[in-house]
């Protein structure tokens, strides 16, 4: 790897963002940011970025742009981001994406690629309202695909007691994907018109979507 890489990874709730990033994370050296994460890391520490953040959420209020773009340019700034980044929601709309091209302009880095996972909208719905975990353990369970060799008995602590989220299910999951949809819509017409965007195909298997992404990162990064 010769540069470093700043990836912006978009996808749905439960199109694999996670555990694709986690795999980035291993084999290149990245390391994946999440603004969630970011936020409460700033906090925590109390850095000028997160004393503001905390500020506005104590007041019941929405951390804006500008503050989640500063708590991400001191992130960045840290040594363990030299090989590069994942960035996990953000930017979300095409605002932030324009204040994220002047960051990284600023900061003398380029985007790589803004990946979209693309997922079936239906496939997705069965995918994600299946979904269940062991309530001991965690291990993760589905109706359809990974179900326990013997039937309500996890295969990895013994444990008969599962849990499901309550938003999973196959209502709120459509709502969630039109949101998305209506979100990210404008994003990929933006890192589009860059030649920045690229497609991976996410309701294959794991790994084989795993060999597509490392093709991509390979390539950005060489």
């Amino acid at each position: 790897m010769t540069k470093s890489a700043v990836l912006i990874l978009l996808g749905p709730p439960g199109a694999g963002k996670g555990t694709q990033a986690r795999m980035l994370e291993e084999r290149f050296g990245l390391v994946q940011l999440s603004t969630g994460d970011l936020l409460r890391a700033a906090v925590a520490a109390g850095t000028d970025a997160g004393k503001q953040a905390q500020a506005v959420m104590a007041a019941g209020g929405l951390v804006s742009d500008e503050i989640v773009l500063a708590i991400l340019r001191d992130r960045m700034a840290e040594p363990d981001t030299a090989k590069g980044v994942i960035l996990d929601g953000f930017p979300r709309t095409a605002k932030q994406a324009e204040a994220l091209d002047a960051l990284l302009a600023d900061q003398g880095m380029t985007l790589g690629a803004a990946i979209s996972l693309d997922v079936d909208d239906a496939a997705m719905v069965e995918r994600v309202s299946g979904r269940y975990t062991c309530a001991k353990c965690g291990e993760g369970y589905h109706d359809s695909f990974k179900t326990p060799a013997v039937s309500g008995i996890c295969d990895k602590c013994g444990s008969t007691e599962f849990k499901r989220r309550a938003d999973d299910n196959a209502d709120t999951v459509s709502a969630r994907l039109d949101a998305y949809h209506a979100q990210t819509a404008p994003l990929i017409a933006y890192y589009e018109g860059q030649g920045a965007l690229e497609r991976v195909d996410a309701m294959g298997q794991i790994d084989r979507i795993a060999g597509d992404l490392a093709a991509i990162v390979t390539n950005v990064t060489s």
